[in-house]
């Protein structure tokens, strides 16, 4: 399942925060902050969705994610591998390289990534 843009903007703030109330939330928006109602009502969706809980202390519910920002961005990246680019991992590795003009820099070091993972696999 996928979040929205705005969602996906509240669930980095609780991936940041870990433990998070809604105070902590609207006071980590920049202004103009939106509305009480709006980040309680994009919590309550994203609790529906499986990707927040909270435990109740006192009056006061203090938010966690249920998912790791890992899993979802791998899960999303996959998802894009399999729709635009036929399920082909080489295909989306040809176009990121050539296509996001990598500076040599960056370049070297996506190789210094896929070299240790390659010495990761050897026997």
């Amino acid at each position: 399942m996928k979040l929205t843009n705005t969602e996906e903007q509240l669930m980095e703030l609780i991936w940041a925060g870990q433990e998070v109330f809604l105070k902590d939330l609207i006071d980590s928006y920049p202004e103009p902050k939106p509305a009480v109602t709006t980040i309680a009502t994009l919590l309550k969706r994203m609790q529906d969705k499986g990707f927040v809980a909270y435990n109740l202390m006192g009056n006061s519910r203090q938010y966690y994610a249920l998912v790791k920002k890992s899993d979802y961005f791998a899960t999303h990246v996959n998802g894009l591998i399999k729709n635009f680019f036929g399920n082909s991992a080489m295909q989306f590795a040809s176009f990121f390289t050539t296509e996001t003009h990598l500076t040599d820099a960056e370049l070297q070091d996506l190789k210094k990534i896929i070299d240790q993972q390659l010495n990761k696999k050897k026997p």
